[in-house]
């Protein structure tokens, strides 16, 4: 139990071992510096991470951490929210992970508010296994699986989160940290599902959508950007078509989150209540 205002040392683990100018090391970066001002310490938080190069921060970040299987962390994440309610539950996946094997658990997450907070490095590729299409790719990408250019066309994560019924829905740019901090606190302060899509350049894989590429074409929303106006949310979400990129909180409104609603967690959490089997009998078998 830490008992001093925990530092960004305390959330840090083994080197990572991304690829020099990845986005990734700044979105590593830009968590543990949100959860220090945050005044968060390792112990009092969870943090589910998908597969990929995004997951291998499950390495490189000290907090109570799972690995999940590929596109499961929403699930996992659930799961622990569901048991204790009172903590606070992150979830750092890719765009593949997410948007591809997890694409079913997203869209019933974002439907049901569940309160925890989704971190998705955006780099249109599998990274990890060297440089594959995602759902995020945009149609004609050449890659490893698709040499003669991918026949679908990339869904809209934001907007999709948004129809979905998520109640948190922002945007922001691994080449911006300051903004990227800025809106993970907002998120993990927020009640309620909530999105950070996060365009993050793969510089070894992904030789398109590269920092110049975004530099170019990324704004930040107004400051007096109506967050609550699902209508111009939803028109912002779909400026991707243009290859204009909004960052900020595109949408953000209150509603009652899942646990709120169910009556097995309204006087206390699931792990307080008392057990009526001795589960340290299963226990000892893992130890």
């Amino acid at each position: 139990m830490f008992k001093t205002m925990a530092s960004i040392q305390d959330f840090t683990g083994y080197q990572p071992t991304w690829c020099p100018g990845c986005g990734d090391w700044a979105i590593g970066m830009a968590i543990k510096k949100a959860l220090v001002d945050l005044n968060y310490s390792p112990d009092q938080l969870a943090v589910v991470f998908g597969i990929g190069c995004s997951g291998n921060m499950n390495d490189f970040l000290n907090a109570y951490g799972l690995h999940s299987l590929h596109g499961r962390a929403l699930p996992n994440a659930i799961g622990i929210k569901l048991a204790n309610h009172n903590l606070p539950v992150l979830a750092v996946v890719g765009d593949g992970d997410c948007y591809g094997e997890g694409g079913n658990h997203f869209v019933h997450a974002c439907r049901g508010n569940h309160d925890v907070k989704v971190i998705v490095h955006d780099n249109r590729v599998y990274g990890l296994t060297t440089g594959q299409s995602t759902p995020t790719s945009p149609k004609g990408y050449r890659s490893k699986s698709t040499p003669m250019g991918l026949i679908e066309i990339p869904i809209n994560p934001l907007a999709l989160a948004l129809i979905s019924g998520a109640t948190f829905v922002a945007q922001s740019f691994a080449g911006d940290i300051n903004h990227l901090i800025l809106t993970i606190k907002e998120a993990i302060n927020h009640k309620g599902f909530s999105l950070i899509n996060v365009l993050q350049p793969c510089v070894t894989f992904n030789k398109i959508n590269t920092y110049q590429y975004y530099l170019k074409r990324v704004y930040k929303l107004d400051k007096n950007y109506p967050k609550d106006n699902f209508k111009l949310a939803l028109e912002k979400t779909l400026e991707v078509n243009e290859e204009k990129f909004p960052l900020g909180v595109i949408y953000e409104v209150e509603q009652p989150c899942f646990h709120e609603q169910i009556p097995q967690v309204s006087s206390s959490t699931l792990v307080d209540k008392k057990r009526f089997f001795n589960y340290d009998i299963l226990i000892k078998d893992f130890i």
